[in-house]
């Protein structure tokens, strides 16, 4: 890492540093299980799945069993990365032309039953742990099932949040009251006890993934989604499997930087990063107008590309090679003009280029072998739909808004097929050597692959450590949309904000509690020493801690 002047220190707290292995997480409880889990010879797997636990407890307004998740693995014996999809499947009853009939035109309503899809996520938890983990699976989620007994204070951004979404969503539900308390959400520093979800987890412990997805759990959930007007059925969940798919990958400035293939986005952190690459960059100042500019125009271009052409691999053929080529981002770099902000950019055609290489929880995890988990789990708006099967303590997710209803676009509505997805976990690593370089993630919807670039640009363009990274101002393109207003926290200075009005960026000021909308970040990055730093996201409750 660089060393800073006191002049050049803007993080608001320091890295944590450790030899031996560091966790970082939204929630400390999480981060501390972890940590425990570490110190009794678990791995990073172990850990990272102990962490998604407990934050399904402890974050329900977030992530959960009702979700999906997503895991990049990095094996510090092979020097190698390894990818699980995690993500469930659209009901095989429920097809376009059904949404269509019931007057949805472009997408469906985000909280409408049709947007419940197959949960992922305790397969993933499952299958992650069989393959990277070394404790037992009943030891691993012990920690989460203890807290939602005997219950926990919830900290106040968490609150907050469980608040407002309880309301928006929980509340309309006939077994949301499972996890509201009086028919509202838990106030900052209130005792909240999950039972129902600790008899949830307790089965998935001593019965296996099978315990969710057929008998009395699953039974819980068709019930519940048939009530409330949507389509799972016992096949769609009795069917469900993890994907196990090669990582994507680019090389920027001497790292590999991995991410999951589609239906996910982290192709369009890529694709920016790529642009980004193949543009003057060098020599502009890192708080400048001009590389601001850079920055914001990479990303628009990246999610017009990303927009017409991710979709489940299954249903679409998704032309990866060219998107990934330097010669395509080369091309693409052309079109920026540092003087003027483009307006509703259009996609590419990667076709004739070819390539030789390769709401949300995130968290990451290296053990004590140097064995790295980049980690994200998400229900996607809040509590999903807010829709809770019967005794069961968490919601289901509604995923299915990810999807269009144009007919012939890749990402449009058919039975069995996976959504768009947002959530995205990073990984890099040192393109001469292998040696990991950093785990990361920016969980937060269309933020996440615009967390990805801003925050790799400041590890690995800037030099700065984790902490000092994810404090960094950030912007967002509105929605993810090319042509969308940018919005940017007021912490950025007010020449670098004047000079892109200038240049014809339709700016959006956020301060205070609005900044969620930047997202929460956690990284740890392994220095050329061999020496872990982890950062965790100020505008979050969440810590790094590393073993000592």
């Amino acid at each position: 890492m660089n060393l800073l002047s006191s002049e050049q220190f803007i993080s608001r707290r320091s890295p944590v540093v450790s030899t031996r292995g560091l966790v970082a997480t939204s929630q400390p409880i999480a981060t501390l299980t972890g940590v425990d889990i570490l110190k009794g010879g678990g791995s990073a797997a172990d850990a990272a799945v102990a962490a998604a636990a407990v934050l399904q407890v402890t974050q329900p307004c977030s992530t959960g069993l009702g979700g999906d998740c997503f895991v990049l693995y990095y094996c510090s014996e092979r020097r190698s990365v390894e990818a699980l999809d995690g993500s469930g499947r659209s009901p095989r009853a429920l097809t376009a032309e059904m949404a269509r009939s019931a007057g949805f035109v472009d997408r469906l309503p985000p909280y409408h039953p049709y947007t419940v899809t197959v949960p992922g996520a305790p397969a993933a938890w499952m299958d992650a742990h069989k393959r990277w983990g070394r404790l037992p699976i009943a030891d691993i989620l012990q920690p989460a099932i203890e807290i939602a007994e005997r219950g926990f204070p919830v900290s106040p951004l968490t609150a907050g949040w469980w608040e407002e979404r309880a309301r928006r969503t929980l509340s309309r539900h006939r077994h949301g009251g499972e996890l509201m308390i009086d028919g509202r959400g838990p106030r900052p520093g209130e005792v909240m006890r999950l039972p129902n979800l600790a008899r949830t987890l307790r089965t998935l412990a001593e019965r296996g993934r099978e315990s969710f997805y057929s008998g009395e759990i699953a039974e819980r959930i068709v019930a519940a989604v048939r009530e409330a007007g949507g389509m799972i059925n016992m096949s769609d969940l009795g069917e469900h499997e993890s994907n196990w798919v090669d990582p994507i990958r680019i090389e920027y400035r001497g790292c590999h930087v991995w991410e999951c293939p589609p239906s996910g986005h982290g192709l369009a952190a890529l694709l920016a990063l790529n642009i980004l690459k193949m543009s003057d960059f060098d020599g502009l100042p890192a708080g400048g107008t001009d590389r601001f500019h850079l920055l914001v125009e990479a990303m628009r271009l990246a999610f017009a590309d990303a927009g017409s052409y991710i979709g489940d691999p299954e249903f679409t053929d998704v032309p990866l090679s060219g998107l990934l080529s330097e010669e395509y981002a080369e091309l693409r770099a052309k079109t920026i003009s540092m003087k003027r902000a483009a307006e509703s950019p259009l996609c590419g055609d990667p076709a004739s280029f070819a390539s030789a290489g390769g709401d949300t929880v995130y968290f990451c995890v290296v053990d004590t072998e140097g064995n790295a988990c980049s980690f994200i789990n998400s229900n996607y708006l809040g509590f999903g739909t807010g829709i809770v099967p019967e005794g069961c303590g968490y919601s289901l997710q509604n995923r299915g808004y990810g999807f269009v209803l144009e007919s012939g676009h890749p990402n449009c509505l058919e039975p069995g097929k996976r959504p768009y997805h947002t959530i995205i976990p990073g990984l890099s690593t040192d393109a001469g050597t292998g040696l990991l370089h950093s785990a990361f993630g920016v969980m937060g919807g269309m933020m996440q692959p615009q967390g990805h670039l801003q925050i790799l640009s400041a590890l690995i363009d800037d030099g700065l450590d984790p902490q000092a990274a994810l404090d960094r101002g950030r912007f967002q393109l509105e929605q993810g949309s090319p042509d969308g207003d940018l919005l940017v926290e007021d912490s950025l200075s007010e020449d670098l904000r004047e000079g892109m009005k200038r240049r014809g960026h339709r700016l959006k000021v956020l301060s205070a509690l609005e900044r969620k909308t930047f997202g929460l970040g956690q990284i740890i990055v392994r220095d050329p020493d061999g020496v872990y730093w982890g950062g965790s996201d100020p505008r979050g409750d969440g810590c790094a801690l590393g073993l000592y």
